[in-house]
């Protein structure tokens, strides 16, 4: 496994070079959520397993399900993707919060934004799977117009979500993903509801 990964690593950052890309930050150490954003383009998923494999990290991706046929799959899996199915999630995050109690180095990619497209809000996963396990959110972004990608701050959830995502939003603010039209602003819906997002 380790000299796979120091393959990875050489693979990502012979890359990031030879695409004039730069890479900005480390990914943290130990186990964590990394939120993977904006998220404006199919190569996003790309992107972000570059910045994991270019500081040693081998992370797992959530990717809907549907994606998960012929050799693309195999590709996936082979690179950590884990299928969702996002009309009954529930079974997949089970199985990642066991996964992450029993690995330290646990390392779990999520793109909050759920799609490519403009949305109005961000999907609350990525803070409530921390919530449950204590792995911090780490943020993690691509940005077009500066050919730069990486890592940002890393946090635990206070249970304040206005006050987390006002964090998210200046951190994000300008960050505008690959296709700059497509992104969507990171707020999620419970900032304006009465229930907290671990409800």
């Amino acid at each position: 496994m380790a000299h796979q990964m120091r393959i990875r690593r050489a693979i990502a950052r012979g890359a990031l070079r030879v695409t004039r890309w730069r890479l900005v930050g480390d990914v943290p150490k130990g186990g964590g959520i990394l939120v993977g954003a904006p998220h404006t383009s199919q190569w996003d998923w790309v992107a972000m397993l570059m910045i994991a494999w270019a500081n040693g990290v081998r992370p797992h991706v959530l990717v809907a399900d549907r994606y998960f046929k012929g050799v693309v799959g195999w590709v996936l899996r082979r690179t950590g993707g884990i299928p969702l199915d996002r009309s009954s999630p529930g079974a997949t995050v089970r199985a990642l919060l066991a996964a992450a109690e029993t690995d330290d180095a646990f390392q779990l990619v999520i793109a909050p934004e759920g799609t490519r497209s403009t949305g109005e809000f961000w999907k609350p996963g990525f803070y409530r799977i921390s919530q449950q396990t204590g792995l911090p959110i780490s943020l993690g972004f691509v940005d077009g117009p500066t050919r730069s990608l990486g890592m940002g701050p890393t946090f635990h959830p206070t249970g304040d979500v206005v006050a987390d995502m006002d964090l998210v939003r200046a951190f994000y603010a300008d960050k505008h993903g690959i296709r700059p039209d497509n992104r969507t602003e990171p707020r999620l819906r419970e900032e304006s509801a009465d229930t907290p997002p671990d409800a």
